[in-house]
């Protein structure tokens, strides 16, 4: 009777994945928010050819069509000078939250959409049209502004310095003041921003 001996062998190292970052570059960050404003500009063309038809599809407030254009809303404007003074800081704002995670700019985005669109649907006047994407610039703004209060991140804490620095001049458009403006989008957005701040802060990660 024999026996055998196996071979001896290295013992298999096993190492520890590390964890996916889940942060995204500033060159993906840009391209997303690129691609979302081009989409505004080419439904603007789209809205000029067809002699304004698409602004039907703006909060109409009061109604029941109103709330589901909730979601429609954002991505139209009253001209291209509305949306030329929308475009530069949607871009810039909403790439600093991209770059955060992806996940932050869906649920952040949803979230400022849904007040800012129940605010100018309910607090403004029966039969106005609110359209726009100001409401998620407001939202967006807030949301930096005050990130780094329930975060306690240095990090967050010098976006929010930089942030105010550049655009904490336009807040003043939560209150009512130049006619045709909706104060009231704005005003819903800024509070969407910060209750997203204060909830994606909570959630684990």
């Amino acid at each position: 009777m024999t026996s055998y001996l196996p071979p001896s062998s290295t013992p298999v190292r096993r190492r520890r994945a590390e964890p996916p970052s889940r942060t995204n570059s500033i060159a993906s960050s840009a391209g997303v928010m690129a691609v979302v404003v081009a989409i505004m500009w080419v439904l603007e063309v789209v809205d000029t050819v067809l002699g304004n038809t698409l602004d039907q599809f703006g909060i109409h407030s009061w109604t029941g069509q109103g709330l589901w254009e909730i979601f429609t809303a954002p991505w139209l404007h009253y001209g291209w000078a509305h949306l030329a003074g929308n475009s530069v800081p949607l871009f810039v704002l909403g790439m600093l939250v991209y770059m955060e995670s992806t996940s932050t700019w869906v649920i952040s985005g949803l979230m400022i959409t849904v007040c800012s669109g129940l605010f100018a649907w309910f607090f403004s006047a029966p039969g106005t049209i609110t359209l726009g994407a100001s409401g998620i610039v407001f939202g967006w703004l807030a949301y930096l502004l005050v990130r780094g209060l329930f975060t306690k991140r240095l990090r967050d804490i010098l976006v929010a310095i930089v942030v105010f620095l550049i655009y904490g001049s336009v807040l003043w458009g939560v209150l009512p003041g130049q006619a045709g403006v909706s104060w009231q989008a704005h005003l819903g957005g800024a509070v969407g921003g910060v209750i997203a701040a204060s909830w994606l802060a909570r959630r684990p990660r």
